[in-house]
């Protein structure tokens, strides 16, 4: 999507926000921008023509049309001379993630220490330790993972918990508009997907558009065929999240004053019940 077409995007949700919904309805507690300040190297599926540089001051009409709604905002340092100047100049109103980046080990890990997050994988290797390399070594930031099945093989999501550490780690689904749908043709940043079960390509060129997969279907993957153990599966999809967000004295865990927010699952990890604000749904 284009700038301005992103900012309606964040209005409609500002609005969703203030509106009163009843407890059936989702809590919609952030939003996260990966673009479109990104790398067309890494851009994904992502429209090439919509990626620009990190703008200071697109970034606060984004924050504004919003109502403070976008937690986090992704960016490829190493596209922007102003890369590092942009981090401080936001940090503390949004938080800057590194995402869809080729940024060297150096270029990430000044991003890092100028206070950006993380959510992208560029390869690591020996001699090139890329944004990996700086995660492992900047122990503040909380690297995200899809653990679908489709984006990450089991030994390197093993590895990256080894490695990263339980403590650090946050699953997330990167669904997008088709998951819970049937089979077919969708759109993603008006660019046609079609999704096979929970694979979702670009018709264009076959790369992988997002994920058809929930985030309660990724933590049974990552537990059942990935080999992570259930409490540290729960624990990166809901506590760790709930932290880098800054909204865990609300969510995040079962905890007395937070929200009554409970998931019931039988010893197969198979959905029983869900309480919502303390009502079942």
């Amino acid at each position: 999507l284009t700038a301005e077409e992103l900012l309606d995007v964040l209005k409609t949700a500002a609005r969703y926000k203030r509106e009163k919904h009843d407890y059936k309805k989702a809590d919609l507690v952030g939003i996260n921008m990966e673009g479109p300040f990104i790398s067309p190297v890494k851009k994904g599926a992502q429209d090439e023509r919509n990626i620009i540089p990190c703008n200071v001051e697109i970034c606060e009409r984004f924050l504004k049309a919003s109502d403070g709604l976008v937690k986090f905002i992704g960016i490829a340092p190493e596209e922007s001379e102003e890369a590092i100047d942009f981090i401080k100049s936001v940090k503390g109103k949004v938080n800057v993630s590194l995402a869809h980046t080729n940024a060297d080990y150096k270029t990430a890990k000044a991003a890092f220490e100028a206070g950006a997050n993380y959510n992208a994988m560029p390869p690591f290797s020996h001699r090139a330790p890329g944004v990996v390399g700086a995660v492992y070594d900047c122990k503040h930031v909380m690297p995200e993972i899809i653990c679908d099945g489709i984006h990450i093989h089991p030994a390197t999501v093993r590895a990256t918990f080894e490695m990263m550490g339980a403590e650090r780690m946050i699953l997330i689904s990167d669904s997008m508009r088709a998951t819970g749908m049937p089979d077919g043709q969708y759109t993603l940043g008006g660019l046609d997907v079609k999704v096979v079960g929970k694979l979702a390509t670009l018709v264009s060129d076959g790369a992988i558009a997002g994920s058809a997969t929930n985030l309660m279907d990724c933590v049974r993957t990552v537990v059942k065929e990935m080999g992570i153990p259930l409490e540290t599966a729960v624990a990166c999809a809901t506590m760790n999240p709930a932290k880098s967000l800054g909204v865990c004295d609300e969510y995040g865990s079962i905890t007395e004053g937070k929200k009554a927010n409970i998931v019931l699952l039988d010893k197969d990890l198979e959905l029983q019940a869900v309480i919502k604000d303390g009502m079942k749904l």
